[in-house]
This record gives structure tokens, C-alpha cells and sequence, in this order.
């Protein structure tokens, strides 16, 4: 599934795991360049401040 970030840029979502350390869990995405990134699933979903709006931090692309 692909992805908008909120600044502009497209990643793939590879997978969802599971921190070792503390059982968070974490989604694996790739960038268009091919760099992997992670974050805690509650950070990739959640909703942030831009602008004095509210939006997505990712936001699904249309298949």
C-alpha cells in the first residue's frame, strides 16, 4: 500500500513488526529512493498540526 506524507513525499508500506524491547508496534515503509524508515504505528496514523489544521501524517494513495 502506498502512501502520501504530509510534506509531499510517496512511501511504500513493507510490513508491520513488532519492537523486541517493548512490544510496540512498528510500521516498516520504503521511500522512493529505496531508503527503509520505521515508526510506531501510533505515529504513522496519527493526525498532526499543520498550519493551524488538522491532518494526516500519511495519508493512503488511490490504488
Amino acid at each position: 500500500m502506498r502512501f502520501k506524507h504530509y510534506k509531499g513525499g510517496e512511501y511504500e508500506l513493507v510490513c508491520e513488526a513488532t519492537m523486541e524491547a517493548d512490544l510496540t508496534p512498528i510500521i516498516v515503509y520504503r521511500a522512493a529512493n529505496g531508503t527503509i524508515w520505521c515508526r510506531p504505528r501510533a505515529v504513522f496514523f496519527e493526525q498532526i498540526e499543520v498550519d493551524g489544521k488538522q491532518v494526516q501524517r500519511f495519508t493512503p494513495m488511490d490504488a
